[in-house]
């Protein structure tokens, strides 16, 4: 049996609605308005343990409340949820007891309190044996290059070292599962790879099996073996990393700024199979091209050579960008 089982997930939320302004909050008080927000809609699918998969979408696409279903916070309307065996809404001192949960957007710590005392109280709480906890708190704590703000209350650290220290509170009490819930957001390039270090690590050396998600790409193609993408609380796709980033992904822009006026490529971006410009304003042109068909270094040996260029960027294209190809190739509609 997979150690995470989804079976047909559903689940709605109703928002109130007012007019705008003092008279539409006034009539509010009066008569209430209310929409239905269908977060997730028929989700299905499972993991084994040991997986480590990549789960994107944009905002609003129900990633979080698929993380907060899974970890117990939330209960679904519809649907089969089991991690490891257990039903997680329904048995949650269990089930909480063999996880990790990490939101980037809140935090497990006190936050007037050292990050060291933040700890001890955690494995009070998830009641660790003594020694087992002091060594894996040591562990963690080198892994994360944590040793410099053991002393510093929560309040007081850095983004960086928020995430840090959040996931190794995760961490404590050596769960078989972690959710990460955007660990990335915000951080600096360094504190970015410090997290993907610390999650490779646990994946392939521990066996902890990790359900990551992130807007960043970067993040999904250093760690992600398996892909899902979710748009409009629908799955729209599941598979391998390699498959998705050869079938969608394989798309790179290249935005270049010019010495002088960004020239008309687009007799150019003909003779460049797989390139098309996307932009072109000023001095700066956007190019979006396919590396299979016009290798990177080509294309902007090309460029160089026929115009003076000042500085090149290649990054990937908005995950919603991809999400509204799915929507394309899938014919999915607006929620």
């Amino acid at each position: 049996m997979p150690q995470i089982l989804v079976e047909d997930l559903a689940k709605t939320y109703r928002v109130a609605e007012r007019d705008p302004g003092l008279l539409g909050a006034v009539k509010g008080l009066v008569h209430r308005r209310h929409r239905t927000v269908q977060a997730l809609r028929d989700v299905s699918f499972s993991l084994e343990a040991g997986e480590l998969l990549g789960f994107i979408g944009p905002n609003g696409a129900g990633k979080s409340t698929t993380i907060k279903i899974l970890s117990g916070i939330l209960k679904p309307d519809a649907g089969v949820v089991r991690v490891n065996g257990r039903v997680p809404f329904t048995d949650r001192i269990a089930h909480v007891s063999r996880i990790g949960v990490v939101f980037g957007q809140r935090t497990q710590l006190w936050w007037d309190l050292p990050v060291a005392e933040g700890f001890d109280l955690l494995a009070d709480i998830y009641r660790v044996e003594p020694a087992r906890y002091r060594a894996n708190r040591d562990e963690l704590v080198a892994l994360l290059r944590l040793e410099r703000v053991l002393d510093q209350p929560v309040r007081q650290l850095s983004l960086g070292q928020r995430m840090r220290a959040e996931i190794a509170a995760a961490l404590l009490h050596e769960p078989d599962i972690l959710f990460l819930d955007e660990p990335t957001i915000g951080l600096d390039a360094p504190s970015k790879l410090a997290v993907r270090e610390v999650v490779r690590r646990l994946n392939r050396a521990r066996g902890v099996t990790v359900l990551l998600t992130t807007h960043d790409m970067h993040d999904i193609e250093a760690l992600a073996q398996r892909v899902i993408v979710i748009g409009h609380g629908q799955v729209l796709a599941d598979s391998p990393f390699e498959t998705l980033r050869a079938n969608v992904l394989a798309e790179r822009r290249l935005v270049v700024d010019f010495a002088h006026e960004a020239p008309d490529l687009a007799s150019m971006a003909l003779a460049l199979p797989g390139v098309e410009v996307r932009r072109r304003k000023g001095q700066t042109l956007e190019l979006a091209f396919d590396p299979a068909r016009t290798p990177t270094p080509n294309l902007i040996t090309a460029l160089a050579a026929a115009h003076e260029v000042v500085d090149i960027h290649v990054g990937e294209p908005a995950i919603e960008e991809v999400i509204a190809r799915f929507y394309d190739l899938h014919g999915a509609g607006e929620a």
